[in-house]
Parts: C-alpha cells; structure tokens; sequence
C-alpha cells in the first residue's frame, strides 16, 4: 500500500476473498502489514467483516532445528494433501529476518511446488525487530486465509526461542521435527519446546539412517513418558518420517486428524481457541498502549530518561514505571 493509495474498498476485499480472489487476499495482508494508522484501521474492518467465515481450517504450527527439513516436508506433505482434496496456506514466521531480506523469496523457492499450485500458498510474516509484531502478522494473516476457503494452515517458525511459543499459542496442533540422533546428539531441544508438542517426527529416516531414527524415536518415547502432556486427552506420539521420499507423512496426517477429532469432540479444541483468542486481544491492547505511549513526545521523554537511568543503575525498575506512569496520567511521582 503506497502512501498515496486511496481508501481500500473492504466489502469489495471481502468478497473477492470469500471468492478465492488471490489479487485480493494478496492485497489484504499487504493492508494488515501496513504501519499506516489509517491502513490498520481498514485492516481491522476488514477482519471484523470476514470473522463469520474464519475458524474452519486445522491449524498445524511446525518447528524444527536448522538443516531438519521443514521446508521439504511441509513441500511434500502439502502436496499430499492437495492431492486429497485439501487447500493448503503455508506462514513463516522469522524474528530474526529483516523486512529487506530474503524470506519472501527463501520461502518460495524452499517450497516451490506449494507455492506454485492453485490450491496452494506461501507467504512469510515479515518482521520490524520484535517477535510481537510478527505474531500479530501471522494471526491476522491466518483469519484471512482462513476466510479465503484455505482448509488447513501450517503455520512454520523459522527462528529458534520464543517463537516456537508464540506459534504453538496460534494452532491447534504443534509439530516438532528433529533430526536423527541419540544421546548428546539430542540437539538440545529446550524441554519446554518438547512440553508444548502435540507430536515429535524424527525426519530423514531414510537410507542408512532408519535405525537411528527409531533408536531417537524411542528415546523421545521414554522422555515422554515423564512429561505432563499438554492435553489431558492426548498423549503426544513420536512417528519417523522422511519428508525427502515421502514416507510416513500419510501417518503424520492421520495422527494429526486423530488430535482434531478427539479435542473436537471433548470440546477442549473450541476451549482452546477461545483462550488464544482472549491472549491475543490482551497482547494487542498491550501493543496499541505502548504504541499511545510512545507517540506521545512528553511521555516519551520521560520513559527514554527512564531507560537510560535503570540501564545505568540509578533508578530501580518498579520506581521508572511509576514516573512513566504518572507522566501518562499527566501527574509528578
């Protein structure tokens, strides 16, 4: 959206949505990643307008160390399910790219066949620096391919810490991928990471590396085992896969319909989109109330004094939030 476009027409946005119109589609997460306060005023109409015809799609988050294969195994397993029938939208999330990056292309011609298909689509979330942005991006993103008929949405974390977090609080299934491996060769995948997974694959089981591959099935089986799972009605399984030749992900599929049925039919699916909903309201409103912050001159002088002396030890934190706060309120401290 350029600076002198003219107001979006939104019902005319909408409804090229609703008919698969990818121009469209296109032209609205440009409008939901605009900074213009005026473009984020038509992006959140817009969403209004399209929420009836959000919700319906499986929501499946994949992470993974670098060199595991995510983007050959999300490329194959979207192809797959293409060929069943499905529409598949692909969203990467990198905090650590920068908007001039690589991504938009990286991601393309890491995928090139979903991404070249009609039912099929890619796109990165780009980033300003924070991992707050980018999640707001991508939930926005995922509604309006949801709401352009994209039936399951893989949702793909690029980076490493709390993205993985942050994407597993956006879906309904969270995968992680792990390389072949035993012992210190773990990859030392945070405990926490393993805690939010909904399943573990062990990809490039393949060649000479399919018994290693069950040998660090079994040892994530037995870790496992230890942990609380995240659902009280899904216990998270460890399959082997090789998204390279396309083996086991008819498996990974099924176990991931398995998980929607169950907390569909439990009601802890709904459940729990409804919480991530209320979290993604409060993590807006914090957005939006540091943004007034910060615009504001005044107020923004006495929080850039504040930081400068907390970061040189003369001002405890809890009193620095005081003087911002009273600077807010138009009082003294």
């Amino acid at each position: 959206m350029r600076s002198g476009d003219t107001a979006p027409d939104i019902e005319v946005i909408a409804n090229g949505i609703l008919n698969g119109d990818r121009a469209l589609l296109a032209r609205a997460i440009t409008l939901v990643e605009s900074t213009r306060r005026d473009h984020q005023e038509s992006a959140r109409a817009l969403l209004q307008r399209l929420m009836p015809h959000t919700g319906k799609a499986h929501r499946i988050g994949v992470t993974g160390v670098p060199g595991v294969g995510k983007s050959t195994t999300i490329d194959q397993f979207g192809r797959n399910l293409i060929s069943d029938g499905h529409r598949i939208a692909v969203l990467a999330v990198d905090p650590t790219s920068k908007r001039t990056g690589g991504s938009i292309l990286g991601d393309k011609t890491r995928m090139t066949h979903l991404a070249s298909d009609p039912n099929g689509f890619v796109r990165p979330s780009p980033t300003s620096g924070t991992l707050g942005g980018v999640t707001r991006k991508t939930r926005e993103t995922l509604l309006l391919v949801e709401a352009a008929g994209y039936d399951i949405i893989i949702v793909e974390t690029v980076g490493v810490g709390q993205s993985e977090v942050a994407v597993a609080d956006m879906v309904d299934f969270f995968l992680v991928l792990l390389l072949p491996g035993g012992g210190d060769e773990l990859q030392g995948i945070k405990k926490g990471i393993v805690e939010i997974a909904d399943m573990i694959a062990i990809n490039k089981a393949d060649g000479d590396k399919v018994r290693l591959a069950e040998r660090s099935a079994a040892d994530y089986r037995n870790a496992l085992a230890l942990l609380t799972p995240t659902s009280p009605n899904w216990q998270p399984p460890v399959v082997t896969i090789s998204g390279r030749d396309n083996v086991g992900l008819d498996v990974l599929w099924s176990k991931i319909d398995a998980h929607n049925q169950r907390l569909t039919a439990t009601g802890e699916l709904q459940q729990r989109r409804s919480l991530q909903s209320v979290r993604w309201m409060k993590d807006m409103l914090t957005e939006r109330l540091m943004e007034r912050i910060t615009g504001d001159g005044a107020v923004a002088d006495v929080m850039a004094d504040a930081e400068q002396r907390v970061q040189c030890g003369e001002l405890a934190p809890s009193v620095a939030v005081d003087a911002i706060l009273a600077a807010v309120d138009g009082t003294s401290v």
